[in-house]
């Protein structure tokens, strides 16, 4: 995969529950997580005392960051909206040339912030709450 500008990953959710995806803001920072957890099955009897791992069973999560700010209004009382009420909603990560990861999501983390000559930004945390899909494009 060639390099690419960080600007073309987007944070997308379905904030109607429909299915439809719909840019939430323009994130000027972003990060994805992928993290799968072991489980250690290794005992007395482990060959060469080496450690072993049961496949398939440990717990995989994943987490996004994002920080920009807000397209609209619209957008940021969302967001705001499904912070309050510990929402989950279906979020899709799109990368460009690479694929899109799709599913739940709960928003953990929302921060605020502007100096008193600049825009209003934001920071926002997701943390899986399912079984997300990978789409390659």
């Amino acid at each position: 995969m060639a390099a690419q500008k960080g600007r073309d990953l987007l944070l997308k959710v379905d904030s109607t529950g429909s299915g439809v995806f719909v840019t939430i803001a323009g994130l000027r920072t972003h990060s994805l997580g992928l993290n799968a957890r072991t489980v250690d099955v290794t005992h007395a009897e482990s060959a060469g005392q080496w450690r072993e791992l049961l496949s398939g069973a440990g717990v995989r999560t994943a987490s996004v960051r994002g920080a920009g700010i807000f397209k609209d209004e619209a957008s940021d009382a969302t967001v705001r909206s499904y912070f309050f009420a510990d929402t989950i909603r279906d979020w899709q990560v799109v990368v460009p040339d690479f694929g899109t990861i799709e599913g739940a999501f709960q928003i953990t983390a929302l921060d605020y912030a502007g100096p008193h000559d600049g825009e209003m930004s934001f920071e926002l945390a997701l943390e899986s709450a399912g079984a997300l899909t990978f789409t390659a494009a």
